[in-house]
C-alpha cells in the first residue's frame, strides 16, 4: 500500500528522519486484499512511523509520544504495548506516571486486555514496586466500581495476589466484603475470597495443599487446616445464603471450604434441609415440598447418594420435574448412575 503522508508527523521537523513504512496488504504485487480493514489517514500515517522506529529499535522521548498517539486510537494494538514497555525502561521513565496514565486508559476501555497485560508488565518491576503502590487497591476499587465483575481487573488482581503475598492482607478481605455486600451474587468476589482463604500460596511447599498433583477426590484440600477459619468461613456462606437462598456462588463456596478443610458435605444436611421442607399429613404420608433453594435440593442429593439412595433419587427427580429442568439430561444421568449399582446387584 503506498500513501502519500501530508498529516502531522510528515509535516514536523522532529520526525523528519524518519523514513515511515506504508501498510504492505499485498496490494504491490497486484493481488487484491480480501478484505480492506478503513483505517483513518491519521492512524494510517501514525503506524506507519511507528513500523520505521521499530524496525530501527528507536527508544527515544519522540517514539513514546507515538506509542500514546497510537494507543489512543487503537488500545488492542498489542504489538505498540509491547514497544512502549521496552522504551519506557530503557528511558528509566517513571513508573508511577506511567501507572497514572494508564488509570485514564483503563476507565476510557473498561474491556481492554492490553492495557492490564501493559500494567502487570510495569508492576512486575521489583526494582521499582518492592511492595505494592499505596493507591494500586484504590483504582482496583474505582474500576470495580464501573463493573465489578471486569474479568480482566480480577485477573490482575488474582495476579497481584501472588506476587506481593497479599493473601492476609486486611485490605484485600475488606475489599471483598465490601463487593460481595454490594452484590452477593458477585462470584468474581466469591472466587477471590475462596483463594485468598483456601487457595494454594506460593510461599508454601505444593501450595499448601495436601498430594496436590493427585487424584480428584484430593484436589484443593490444605495440608493444615485452621478449623477456626473454616467454621468463620462457613457461618458467613450460610449468612449470604439467608440473604438470598438460590444464589449459587455462596452454596459453590461453601463446597469449596468443606473440601478444602477435608469435611463431607453431609456436616450441612440440617442447613441445607432448612430449605427443603416436607409437608406431610398425621399419618406422615408425603403431601408436598416445599423448595427455597434448588441448590439445597442438589446438596442434599448429594448427601444422600452416599447414604440414602431412594432418597437421593427423590431430590434429583425433583430438580429434573420441576427445580432445574433445564439439566434435565444431566439429573437423568445422575438417577442412572444411583440406581446402576442396584440394578446390577438383582441381575
Amino acid at each position: 500500500m503506498i500513501i502519500t503522508m501530508e498529516g502531522k508527523y510528515a509535516s514536523d521537523p522532529e520526525w523528519a528522519s524518519i523514513q515511515p513504512i506504508p501498510l504492505n496488504d499485498g496490494s504491490d504485487t497486484g493481488a487484491m486484499p480480501l478484505a480492506t480493514i478503513a483505517y483513518s489517514d491519521e492512524y494510517i500515517e501514525a503506524t506507519s512511523y511507528l513500523r520505521a522506529v521499530m524496525a530501527a529499535n528507536e527508544m527515544s522521548a519522540r517514539a513514546l509520544k507515538l506509542t500514546k498517539d497510537v494507543i489512543s486510537m487503537n488500545p488492542a494494538h498489542y504489538t505498540v504495548w509491547i514497544y512502549r514497555a521496552k522504551i519506557i525502561f530503557s528511558l528509566g521513565k517513571d513508573l508511577l506516571e506511567e501507572l497514572e496514565w494508564l488509570n485514564g486508559v483503563s476507565l476510557k476501555y473498561l474491556k481492554n486486555y492490553q492495557i492490564w497485560h501493559h500494567r502487570q508488565v510495569i508492576m512486575s518491576s521489583r526494582d521499582h514496586f518492592p511492595t505494592l503502590p499505596a493507591k494500586e487497591m484504590d483504582f482496583l476499587m474505582e474500576m470495580f466500581a464501573q463493573d465489578s465483575k471486569n474479568y480482566h481487573v480480577w485477573t490482575y488482581r488474582h495476579w497481584l495476589v501472588r506476587h506481593f503475598e497479599l493473601w492476609d492482607s486486611p485490605r484485600e478481605i475488606a475489599d471483598i466484603n465490601s463487593l460481595i455486600n454490594s452484590d452477593v451474587r458477585n462470584n468474581s468476589a466469591w472466587n477471590h475470597r475462596y483463594m485468598l482463604r483456601f487457595g494454594p500460596r506460593s510461599d508454601q511447599p505444593d501450595g499448601g495443599l495436601v498430594n496436590a498433583n493427585g487424584p480428584p477426590s484430593e484436589k484443593g484440600r490444605l495440608a493444615v487446616v485452621d478449623e477456626d477459619l473454616v467454621d468463620e468461613e462457613l457461618q458467613y456462606a450460610q449468612w449470604k445464603i439467608a440473604t438470598a437462598p438460590e444464589n449459587r456462588s455462596p452454596w459453590s463456596y461453601a463446597r469449596g471450604v468443606l473440601r478444602a478443610a477435608g469435611r463431607p458435605l453431609s456436616e450441612w444436611t440440617d442447613f441445607a434441609r432448612k430449605f427443603v421442607v416436607d409437608n406431610r399429613d398425621h399419618e406422615g404420608k408425603l403431601i408436598d415440598v416445599q423448595v427455597k433453594s434448588s441448590h439445597a435440593v442438589e446438596w442434599l442429593a448429594d448427601v444422600y447418594a452416599q447414604s440414602g439412595p431412594d432418597e437421593a433419587v427423590r431430590m434429583l427427580n425433583l430438580l429434573k420435574e420441576k427445580y432445574d429442568p433445564i439439566r434435565k439430561n444431566y439429573w437423568d444421568y445422575r438417577i442412572n448412575q444411583i440406581l446402576k449399582p442396584n440394578v446390577e446387584a438383582t441381575a
